[in-house]
C-alpha cells in the first residue's frame, strides 16, 4: 500500500499496488495540461479523500485527467473503458522508488530538453499501433 497527495493536502490517495516502472508522455495534450511531460504509473487499488476537491475532466472519449481543485495539481490519468488509472509520479509520498523505463509520443516532443539513457522511445503511431 503506497500514498500520496497533491500539494495542499485537500487530495489524498492510497493505492494498493503500483508499478515502480514509469512512462513519460510528450503528447500535447499532456504538455498542455502539465506545462511538461507527464510521468505516470499504473496503479491499482486506487482509493481518494478529499473528493470534494477532486476534480475530473473528460479530456476525451475514453479518458479523465484528475486534478485538486484547490492547488492544481495534476494526480492521474484514467482510462475509462479500462477502469485504469496512471497516477503522477510526482504525487506519490515515496516517488524516489520509481524508475523511468520509456518515452512515448516522442514525435512531439519539443526541442530544449532530452531524457538521458536507455529508455523505449515510441512515436504516435507506434503507440496507437499497439492499442489498436
Amino acid at each position: 500500500m503506497l500514498s500520496g497527495r497533491c500539494l495542499c493536502n485537500a487530495v489524498t490517495f492510497t493505492v494498493e499496488a503500483v508499478d515502480n516502472d514509469y512512462h513519460v508522455c510528450h503528447c500535447g495534450m499532456c504538455r498542455r495540461w502539465s506545462g511538461g511531460p507527464v510521468m505516470a504509473t499504473d496503479a491499482r487499488g486506487v482509493v481518494f479523500a478529499g473528493n470534494e476537491s477532486l476534480s475530473r475532466y473528460d479530456s476525451s472519449e475514453w479518458a479523465q485527467r484528475g486534478f485538486c481543485k484547490c492547488c492544481g495539481s495534476n494526480l492521474f490519468y484514467y482510462l475509462k473503458p479500462a477502469d485504469r488509472y496512471l497516477m503522477s509520479v510526482g504525487a506519490f509520498d515515496e516517488a524516489d522508488r520509481f524508475r523511468m523505463v520509456g518515452e512515448i509520443f516522442v514525435d512531439h516532443q519539443p526541442p530544449g530538453y532530452q531524457f538521458a539513457g536507455n529508455l523505449s522511445r515510441e512515436t504516435e503511431a507506434e503507440v496507437l499501433a499497439k492499442f489498436a
